[in-house]
């Protein structure tokens, strides 16, 4: 699906003002929720990444043990 600039700035803004309704380039969508407004603005982010070549920054846990004599 094809996004435009406008578009994720438009949802971004709409998501910090708590809006589910936004508007840009004459077209309004509505979200049912802020979580749905969301999941289509990290969609975007997710293919600008793609298409860019920079990698999606991998988040893991590190585990130590501690031994006791």
């Amino acid at each position: 699906m094809s996004w435009t600039p406008a578009e994720l700035a438009a949802l971004k803004k709409a998501y910090a003002a708590g809006a589910t309704r936004v508007s840009y380039e004459g077209k309004t969508v509505e979200y049912d929720s802020g979580a749905q407004l969301l999941a289509r603005i990290r969609i975007i982010e997710a293919e600008i990444a793609a298409t860019s070549g920079k990698k999606k920054p991998v988040a893991g846990f590190a585990r130590f043990t501690r031994e006791i004599r």
